[in-house]
């Protein structure tokens, strides 16, 4: 494996790690109403578990309520309880066809909880990416242990491998940060 190479998976890696905290900060539930909040809660359809966007249409009524319309009727009782049975803290109300999913308000209390598990999160990825790094100067010690690269080689890359960590980590801490405002602001 050349440095330019190992750069590269490691950057790739990296990334994939920082859109790994992406989805797990968009879980977590701020006081608006967002489509994508029902993404992983799965309903019986016939035997076999769907995500509710494979069975419904997911709408926007208003910032704090989302509707699902549901493509068949009878199914509209298994959604509104795989919905409420769901670990999103949600209760839903069904109209015929439609179903209604207000956004309950956040307490304060509620508020600081959900900053503390958007941190661990954040502390999670910083961790992946610290992992990474040291699996990449593992590898350059190994090539320059085997006299494929030079100590001159090994310490360039060994400072760009940093370089690549610090700016994936102010990234980290970036996201962090909007999702934190995005909790507190009431």
């Amino acid at each position: 494996m050349s440095v330019a190479e190992l750069k590269k998976s490691i950057e790739h890696k990296m990334g994939r790690s920082l859109e790994a905290l992406k989805v797990d900060l968009a879980k977590v539930r701020t006081g608006r109403a967002h489509t994508g909040l029902l993404d992983h809660v799965q309903v019986e359809y016939y035997g076999s578990l769907v995500p509710v966007n494979q069975v419904a249409n997911i709408t926007l009524i208003d910032a704090r309520t989302i509707g699902v319309q549901v493509w068949e009727k009878p199914m509209a009782g298994k959604v509104e309880r795989a919905i409420r049975d769901s670990d999103l803290g949600l209760n839903p109300s069904s109209m015929g066809e439609l179903i209604r999913v207000p956004m309950p308000a956040l307490t304060e209390e509620r508020r600081r909880d959900l900053t503390k598990v958007v941190k661990s999160e954040g502390e999670a990825a910083k961790i992946a990416l610290r992992n990474l790094r040291r699996d990449a100067n593992t590898t350059l010690k190994d090539l320059l242990k085997a006299k494929e690269i030079s100590e001159d080689d090994e310490r360039r890359a060994q400072d760009d491998i940093q370089k690549l960590t610090d700016r994936f980590v102010a990234e980290v801490d970036k996201q962090l940060q909007q999702k934190e405002a995005e909790l507190m602001a009431v």
